[in-house]
């Protein structure tokens, strides 16, 4: 009971937090949150749907926080990448899938139905993210080949969950590696334009990671311009369950366009 109420609340602060504007508010708030989630997981470690609330609280933090904190946010999505393995190691369908072999580890993955694409789709993001931020690359480069199997499941049990997420995490993949480790611009475009097509300009984040990823990468800075003022241009409260992360993209925005002369 204790459980099930923690995580009802934790949805409820979720939601209030993702509708606010003031993201300075949220940097200072949301450690409080993040000790009482660590609480509460120690006292109901057994508990999947909080320990993937906690992930996901911590994952959203590490996101609210600046270039200048890279070390404190990478610490911050290790914690978070924690406990979204640990949820996943508790549904029967995929006891041990972060040591399984990679044989294995798609059998397991080729279980899962659409009903475990929200867990799915949580643990492959943060998952992923720790491999972007984390700061044993070599570790966590050997750990890509498994989040590439649990979200191209995802991608094709729900390719349009959370905004067209599945595509989204496919076109940066495929825009960050290079071309001899799989890297293909053309397939990332496509991804793009799907992720774009789902999101239907809601989801800010789309438009910007479309910009740093895709058209920095192909030396285009007229398109990269176009889609950061476009997001610059766009009210963030026009999904209001987003208006925090179309906050963090918008500032992300500004950001990057500051930096056009250094990539260009």
């Amino acid at each position: 009971m204790i459980g099930d109420g923690a995580v009802s609340l934790f949805k409820e602060l979720a939601l209030s937090v993702n509708r606010q504007s003031d993201t300075h508010l949220v940097r200072q708030g949301l450690p409080s949150y993040l000790m009482l989630t660590d609480s509460l997981v120690q006292s109901l470690p057994e508990n999947p749907d909080l320990l993937l609330a906690a992930a996901q609280a911590y994952g959203a933090y590490a996101s609210s926080l600046g270039d200048e904190e890279a070390d404190r946010s990478a610490r911050l999505i290790q914690r978070a990448k924690s406990y979204a393995l640990r949820a996943l190691d508790l549904h029967p369908l995929f006891k041990g899938a972060e040591k399984s072999s990679f044989e294995r580890f798609q059998l397991q993955m080729g279980q899962a139905g659409k009903d475990q694409v929200p867990l799915l789709f949580n643990v492959g993001s943060l998952w992923g993210s720790w491999i972007a931020q984390g700061p044993d690359a070599i570790e966590g480069m050997a750990d890509l080949p498994k989040v590439e199997i649990l979200m191209n499941r995802v991608l094709e049990l729900d390719p349009g969950y959370y905004y067209g997420g599945p595509h989204l995490f496919k076109a940066i993949l495929l825009s960050a590696r290079p071309v001899p480790y799989g890297g293909d611009l053309t397939k990332a475009e496509y991804h793009f334009q799907q992720a774009l097509k789902y999101s239907q300009g809601r989801f800010l984040m789309t438009q910007v990671y479309y910009a740093q990823y895709y058209a920095k990468q192909k030396l285009d800075r007229d398109l990269f311009s176009s889609i950061l003022n476009q997001v610059l241009a766009t009210p963030a409260d026009k999904e209001p369950d987003l208006i925090l992360l179309n906050t963090l993209a918008q500032e992300k925005a500004k950001k990057l366009l500051e930096q056009a002369d250094e990539f260009f």
